[in-house]
C-alpha cells in the first residue's frame, strides 16, 4: 500500500491524468475490458515503480488525456498499487458509486476508498 501521505495529499487536487487504457481497452494478460478512462499522473512515482495511476469518472467516451478533480483515493490494502479517482469539478459521487464503477477491476483486491 502506498504511505496514506503520500495518496491521500491529492484528495481535493487538480491533477493531469494520462490516459493508457481508454475506456473500452481490452487487458490482454487478464481479460477484461476498462469500463472507464484509466491511466497515471506524470511526474509521479508509486511503489510500483511506476507512475500513480488513477480513475476517470463522469467521462462517457475514449480519451487521451484529462484534467480533473482528485475525489478520492482507492487503497488496495492486499496490493501496493493505490488508485486515484479523478473527476469533472461538476460532478459528486458517493462511496458506493465509486466501488460499483470501478468494480471491473477492484474487485480482485481487498479495498477501502478514501473521500
Amino acid at each position: 500500500m502506498i504511505n496514506s501521505d503520500y495518496s491521500t495529499q491529492f484528495l481535493g487536487k487538480q491533477v493531469l491524468v494520462i490516459i493508457d487504457r481508454p475506456k473500452g481497452y481490452y487487458h490482454p494478460e487478464w481479460n477484461f475490458i476498462y469500463e472507464l478512462n484509466y491511466g497515471y499522473i506524470p511526474n509521479t512515482l508509486a511503489p510500483d515503480d511506476e507512475e500513480l495511476d488513477a480513475y476517470v469518472l463522469g467521462i462517457d467516451e475514449p480519451i487521451n488525456k484529462f484534467e480533473g478533480r482528485c475525489i478520492a483515493v482507492i487503497q488496495r490494502l492486499n496490493d501496493e498499487d493505490d488508485k486515484l479517482v479523478v473527476a469533472p469539478d461538476t460532478i459528486c459521487y458517493t462511496l458506493d458509486q465509486i466501488k460499483q464503477m470501478t468494480n471491473f477491476q477492484e474487485k480482485h483486491f481487498e479495498i477501502e476508498i478514501l473521500m
